[in-house]
This record gives structure tokens, C-alpha cells and sequence, in this order.
């Protein structure tokens, strides 16, 4: 889906939107996270005439309007009524999370926002989902196109809720004529998140899949709020993606992060992460690892063409990420407490003893032992 010409654009905006007034704007979610970042400048903004605030608990924002609800509540429908446009950014990929517990927070919170936004008349509603969507494989052009097929698949942590969540943007305006649906796909999220992809740079060891192309494209969460603000303002429409320009090699990520390597057989890192998240050891499951393999760098050009920048580089993001994981420890996945009394260079060993310990088990099977 292209975006209009900006003259065209700027036209209709116009003549939707009362003079000298803003647009309404609702925000699920808006008590943390990128919700509570967003909320805030919205707020700020002069160009917002006023920020209707969706959450569970209420959040610190006084300037805007409160409602305490779940997202899964018919009962959001009311409180969405004035509103022009709904940024949802209520949901959970937290590692933690039971997965049937996430998937019917994720699915079922935005079936409910978007038919609740059609009923209280809302003309647009703003999903954030990820550039995962897009998946990680080999043969992925560099950048992809914004355009291009979604060929993830659900076996990494939430993209099967993520998939749904672009299934249902797809089929809003359909079902709900006069709905407009955006959808915001950032890059590798940055700023107060913990996800597979932060942890990989938590370990003692970047594990790197023998014969694999990595590349790093970053997105810092404010770079993410101002997306979704010219989002929320109709500056930019349709589907896009939000990220740092450029991308980094591999090599450029363990030099920039003083990280050494360590490299595994594909059959032997895969086959390890299965077990170890089957057993129950790690968080993560297997399909994690194809975003550390293969490039899923996107273009920005629709926010570019709309006048958007990035504030931040990759290697400033990369920078920033490396701080918020000091002090942690992640082995496969698994963040190590305290009460492990495990030392870097311990949970170094601790890593290449799985990767040991699954060559051994193969060699054996190969045996008959």
C-alpha cells in the first residue's frame, strides 16, 4: 500500500479535522512502556486537542483523561466515544508470560479495540506490531521492502500474536467500512524492553550460528513514539516501518560491544534451544534464534517520505541497550538472579558447556550409544 501525495493527504486531514483543533486521541496501554512515553507527548503536543488514557492502573500523566479498564472489556467501546484515533499499544510479549495466557491477552484485546473503535465512531485506529512479522530467512533482500510478504512463522516468542494482530488490521476496514487501520512495525526495540533480542546481548558470549548472515537494525523506543505520533496525526498512513537508518554486520556488533563470539553448528545451537526450552531451562524457544541468523533490515521511506527521521543510530542504540544490560547475566535465554551465584566468566563456561554437552549427545546418537 503506497501513501497518498502529501498534498492530497494534508487536503483531506484538513477537512476532517475542525479548524484550529486537534484530533482526540486515545492510548491503550498508556500507563508503561512506549504507552506511557506517548501519552506524555501527546499531551504536549499543540496539536492534540486532548489524549483519552487506556490502562489496567492509572498512570502519571495528569494532563490527560483516565479511564482504568481492560482492553478485553466490551465496556472500552464507551470510553472511546469523541475520540478521532486509537493508538493500541496494549499488549504482552514479556518472555514470562504463559504463552495461551499472552496470545488471549494480544488477540482478544485487539479484536475488542478495533470493534470497539468502529461502534464509538473512531476513524482510525494505530497498531505497533514488529518488523518480526516480516521474518528471518536467508534469502531476505537488505533492506526489505515495507511491501514485502510476511513470512514469519509463529515459532518465535509472540509473532504468532503479532501475525493475527496483522490478520485482523487487514480485515478491520472490511468488516468495519469507514475504519482506517495503520500498522507500526518497529525494528529491533530498544529502551526499557526485555525481549530474546535484548537478552542475546546479556550473554557472555554472542552465540553465532556457523554459517549465518546476521544484521543488527535497531529502533530506540522514543525514535518509536515519534513514529506513532505522525501516526496518530495522519502524517504517515497504511503499513510502515520504523527503525534506525543502515544496519550493522556482525563483526561490527562484537567489536562495538567488546562481546566475543561464540560460534555453534545450526543443527547443534537449534537442537539445544529446543530441549532447553521443552524442559523448561529457557524462556525462549528455538524460533528465537533465526532473528540472530538471518537479516530482517527494513526501509523506512514511507516515515522518510513523510518528513520523519531517526534520532538515533544504530550504534547509539546499540550503545544504550549495552547499558541497560549491565549487571545482567543470560544464559540461553534465561536471565541469572542473584541467587544463582553465577560470575560472567562462570555463565561463560555454563554456555559453552551446552554447546559441548549437545555436540557430545549427537555424536552418541550417531553411534547408537
Amino acid at each position: 500500500m503506497s501513501s497518498p501525495d502529501p498534498q492530497v493527504r494534508a487536503a483531506r486531514n484538513a477537512s476532517t479535522q475542525p479548524a484550529g483543533r486537534g484530533p482526540v486521541v486515545a492510548v491503550t496501554g498508556a500507563a508503561s512502556g512506549a504507552g506511557e512515553l506517548l501519552t506524555r507527548r501527546l499531551a504536549a503536543s499543540g496539536e492534540v486537542r486532548k489524549v483519552l488514557a487506556i490502562d489496567e492502573r492509572r498512570g502519571e500523566c495528569a494532563e490527560a483523561q483516565w479511564h482504568v479498564l481492560d482492553v478485553r472489556d466490551p465496556a472500552i467501546a464507551e470510553k472511546l466515544r469523541g475520540a478521532d484515533v486509537v493508538v493500541h499499544l496494549a499488549l504482552d510479549l514479556d518472555l514470562e508470560t504463559d504463552p495461551a495466557a499472552r496470545t488471549a491477552f494480544n488477540v482478544r484485546g485487539t479484536q475488542t479495540v478495533l470493534t470497539a473503535a468502529a461502534a464509538a465512531g473512531v476513524r482510525r485506529v494505530v497498531l505497533c506490531t514488529s518488523a518480526m512479522v516480516y521474518g528471518a530467512l536467508p534469502d531476505n533482500d537488505i533492506p526489505l521492502s515495507e511491501d514485502a510478504e510476511l513470512r514469519a512463522t509463529a515459532e518465535a516468542t509472540g509473532v504468532g500474536d503479532l501475525l493475527e494482530i496483522e490478520r485482523l488490521a487487514r480485515r478491520a476496514p472490511r468488516a468495519h467500512p469507514g475504519l482506517n487501520v495503520t500498522v507500526v512495525r518497529p525494528a529491533v526495540l530498544v529502551g526499557g524492553t526485555d525481549t530474546a533480542l535484548t537478552r542475546y546481548f546479556e550473554s557472555p558470549r554472542l552465540l553465532v550460528v556457523a554459517g549465518s548472515r546476521p544484521a543488527w537494525q535497531f529502533c530506540h523506543v522514543e525514535d518509536l513514539v515519534s513514529a506513532l505520533e505522525y501516526a496518530a496525526l495522519e502524517k504517515v498512513e497504511g503499513e510502515f516501518a520504523v527503525g534506525c537508518d543502515g544496519w550493522l554486520e556482525q563483526e561490527d556488533v562484537e567489536q562495538l560491544s567488546g562481546i566475543r563470539r561464540m560460534e555453534l553448528p545450526s543443527a547443534v545451537a537449534l537442537g539445544a534451544a529446543a530441549r532447553l526450552h521443552r524442559i523448561g531451562l529457557t524462556p525462549s524457544p528455538a524460533g528465537d534464534l533465526a532473528y540472530t541468523m538471518h537479516p530482517w533490515v527494513v526501509s523506512v521511506g514511507r516515515l522518510h517520505d513523510a518528513g520523519w527521521r531517526a534520532k538515533w543510530t544504530n550504534e547509539e542504540v546499540l550503545a544504550a541497550l549495552l547499558a541497560e544490560a549491565e549487571g545482567r547475566h543470560t544464559v540461553a535465554g534465561r536471565r541469572l538472579g542473584a541467587k544463582d551465584a553465577i560470575a560472567p566468566a562462570a555463565a561463560g563456561a555454563t554456555v559453552a558447556l551446552l554447546g559441548t554437552a549437545a555436540l557430545v549427545r549427537r555424536a552418541r546418537r550417531r553411534r547408537g550409544i
